[in-house]
């Protein structure tokens, strides 16, 4: 054992004899069950004028003290700020100054006494009382001048929200943007629903499912990818605007942009097509980004993204040939494809189309140069399932992925509501499961069922709330903007 954990062990049990100490003498702190403050640290700062020498009570945890002989002083920190806490054996007594010996670094305690300010001008609080609330049994990491290790940042988001305070501004943003989106579509007159994320069909995407069991139906069931079939449920009943903001799960692959549990938001609205949803979707962005930002045009890690309407518009074709030099105007065969695809260095799967090639081009040579917000159109019909086709040409369809800084931010298509047209693009999903895509979409004959009563001409949008997060609080990675992020457990 080094001479770093002698020591930290030590201080540890030191805390833990204080407290025996206040135990046995009847101050056990964990034995209070409330404490009535009256003001928070900046509500006092910037009320100064009128609180001087106004008694008040505030609480917080102590993240520094110092003193010497009878007078000391404490700084606490409260959920907006911190606040100097002028300690003085006069004011408080022989008794109470001595217990002050009991505290330590990340001990909570109660203060009531008077605002005034020190002779170095800090706005302050003059004790008469200080109860402790909470004895701390753990130390906080202050001598690294804040958490800087972001697995244990990640782990320990309790440890990190009280030494980085600059964290917590994060997830106060967080708040206010999903509040926007809300507002932004609450004021265009769309419901918000809930949808089941325990599902026996794990539909709406392309994705592996987390997998349970219902052991009173003795039924296997999933944890949702998506919302999407339940909502257009909705709008064969009889909704014209619904929206459900909530968790998904997909059980795949973790990165700075993916998580196995995150946050997406979907809406349909009825009697109109993938071009309304392109104004809706440029529209939102703008809005959440000057309500919360104050500005359409945002700085991310260095790079300014302007998100005024309208965003650029770049078919998939077109961006291939743009990027990669290949014109699949010219390719008409999964043969032709298949061979320029091999020339590119794509790794052929079983089953690629032409379709198939054009796609993972897309992905491989296009989505590094969309910086500034696109919008990319002409996805083939093999990559997307629940899209109508283009009546001008079927091998593609009415669909739209959202690009910003590089990011898929959001999805949407003109619904495809022909239900024989959708029961054959299942079928082909179920063929490309058996060369081993597991990834592809399941049947869901309730889904066909609903359908075949009558979905209305609908467009449907799909947007990543984190990813959405992440590009307006600046952050570089999925885990900054999720309190308690997905780890790996660590091995005892």
């Amino acid at each position: 054992m080094s001479g770093t954990e002698v020591n930290l062990n030590e201080m540890l049990m030191i805390r833990r004899e204080k407290l025996k100490a206040l135990i046995e003498n009847g101050k056990n702190p964990y034995l209070v069950e409330k404490f009535d403050y009256t003001h928070h640290s900046v509500e006092i700062k910037e009320n100064f004028d009128e609180l001087e020498e106004k008694t008040v009570a505030v609480a917080g945890r102590i993240m520094s003290r110092r003193g010497h002989g009878k007078v000391s002083f404490i700084d606490i920190q409260d959920s907006e700020g911190r606040i100097q806490i002028f300690a003085r054996f006069d004011n408080l007594g022989e008794e109470a100054y001595n217990d002050l010996s009991y505290l330590d670094l990340g001990d909570i305690i109660g203060v009531r006494g008077e605002v005034f300010k020190t002779k170095a001008g800090e706005i302050s609080v003059r004790a008469s009382e200080i109860t402790l609330l909470t004895k701390s049994l753990q130390i906080l990491p202050e001598k690294w001048h804040g958490l800087k290790d972001t697995d244990i940042r990640y782990r320990q988001r309790y440890v990190d929200l009280i030494v980085n305070p600059e964290v917590k501004q994060t997830f106060i943003l967080r708040s206010k943007i999903i509040k926007a989106v809300r507002e932004f579509l609450d004021n265009r007159g769309f419901l918000e629903v809930e949808t089941p994320i325990l599902t026996p069909v794990a539909g709406g995407a392309n994705a592996r499912p987390f997998e349970t069991h219902h052991n009173t139906l003795d039924m296997d069931m999933n944890l949702r990818i998506a919302n999407e079939l339940y909502l257009k449920r909705l709008i064969v009943g009889g909704f014209e605007k619904v929206y459900e903001m909530g968790k998904m799960f997909r059980n795949e692959g973790m990165d700075t942009r993916h998580n196995p549990e995150f946050t997406n938001i979907e809406l349909y609205q009825a009697y109109v097509d993938y071009e309304e949803m392109m104004r809706l979707t440029e529209d939102l962005f703008a809005y959440v980004a000057e309500k919360t930002l104050g500005s359409k045009v945002i700085t991310y890690q260095g790079k300014e993204i302007d998100l005024t309407p309208p965003w650029r518009r770049l078919d998939m074709a077109e961006a291939v040939k743009l990027y990669a030099g290949v014109d699949f105007s010219t390719i008409n065969t999964d043969e032709e494809a298949i061979k320029v695809a091999k020339e590119k260095g794509i790794e052929i799967k079983p089953g690629m189309t032409r379709g198939h090639i054009l796609s993972e081009m897309f992905e491989e040579f296009c989505e590094e140069h969309l910086v500034q917000p696109t919008f990319v159109t002409g996805h083939p019909v093999e990559v997307s399932p629940l899209a109508k086709r283009n009546p001008d040409d079927p091998r593609i369809t009415n669909r739209f992925e959202a690009f910003i800084n590089t990011w898929e931010l959001a999805n949407a298509f003109s619904e495809l509501n022909d239900p024989i047209d959708q029961r054959e693009r299942f079928e082909e999903q179920l063929r490309q499961k058996e060369t081993g895509d597991d990834e592809a979409h399941p049947m869901d004959t309730d889904f066909i069922n609903a359908i075949e009563v009558g979905l209305p001409p609908t467009g449907g949008l799909g947007i990543g709330i984190d990813r959405m997060i992440m590009l307006l609080t600046n952050q570089p990675s999925i885990r900054d903007v999720l309190l308690f992020p997905t780890m790996k457990p660590i091995e005892e």
